[in-house]
């Protein structure tokens, strides 16, 4: 009898490359050739009857009525992004700005997303950590880092002595992109004046950057994330106080580069030393 094993290990393989691709649906049991040719039905012999019927004037068809767009597909970019900014200015507590976000529609992500994903962990926290945007485990329960790369996240944490008891979690774009594409930076954009106000209203401490797109869009770098981790940078609020910022990896960068994880390491214990005041 032949040994499955590594079958299975390439097919278990190949599932989880898929799951953190973002596919989360089966269309059918088989794949199907989508560019090949279709085949051209073969065309029966009519009958006097049918042949006869197609005389027949057709009943007049209803077009049915159009489909309501989404309120965001009527707002240009610009004009949503001040919408944003007008209203997150306004929110005067994390609990009101998470339901300005809720009944926010100036981002076109929010009609293709499950859930809002606004915040976890403790929000008196000294750490405010910052992604880039859910994935589909942090879409289905509304929380982010909770699938692969949160778990990796919170044996980060625990390195150092933490937990989310003691940190506040959240993302640049709080509605999941299709597909776990990449943000587009009207996208972010539009977002952005949310996550600012987010992280006025936490009063963190220290601001951690998960991966280059959270660095780039909030301590406005070019670099790339291997050349600005584990440096710090100031972040400052709207109302002028100043925030210490450190850049790092991603945890799902990690998973996918084991080897990689000396750095966060180093990066994760450089926040210890803040915490401490010995940095």
């Amino acid at each position: 009898m032949h040994d499955l094993s590594p079958h299975r290990d390439a097919l278990m393989a190949l599932l989880d490359f898929h799951v953190e691709a973002g596919v989360d649906l089966a269309l059918d049991e088989t794949p199907h050739n989508r560019f090949a040719e279709p085949k051209a039905a073969p065309s029966p012999m009519r009958t006097t009857e049918e042949r006869s019927s197609q005389t027949r004037p057709e009943p007049a068809k209803t077009s049915a009525p159009p489909r309501a767009l989404p309120q965001a597909a009527a707002v240009a970019p610009d004009d949503a992004a001040l919408m944003a900014r007008e209203q997150a200015r306004h929110a005067a507590s994390l609990e009101e700005l998470e339901a300005i976000l809720g009944r926010f529609d100036g981002c076109a992500l929010k009609f293709s997303a499950k859930n809002l994903v606004f915040a976890d962990g403790n929000p008196q926290g000294r750490v405010m950590l910052v992604g880039e945007a859910p994935g589909a485990d942090e879409d289905r329960i509304g929380k982010p880092f909770t699938g692969r790369s949160g778990q990796l996240l919170d044996r980060m944490l625990a390195a150092i002595g933490l937990d989310r008891t003691q940190v506040y979690i959240a993302n640049v774009v709080p509605w999941r992109p299709p597909g776990n594409r990449t943000p587009t930076p009207q996208e972010v954009a539009i977002c952005r004046p949310f996550i600012d106000r987010q992280i006025e209203l936490a009063k963190p401490d220290f601001l951690i950057c998960l991966g280059g797109p959270a660095a780039q869009n909030l301590l406005n770098v070019k670099e790339g994330i291997l050349r600005t981790r584990g440096r710090w940078f100031p972040y400052r609020t709207e109302g002028g106080r100043d925030i210490r910022a450190l850049a790092t990896l991603h945890p799902a960068y990690l998973l996918r580069q084991p080897l990689q994880k000396r750095l966060g390491w180093r990066d994760f214990q450089a926040l210890r030393r803040a915490l401490d005041g010995a940095d």
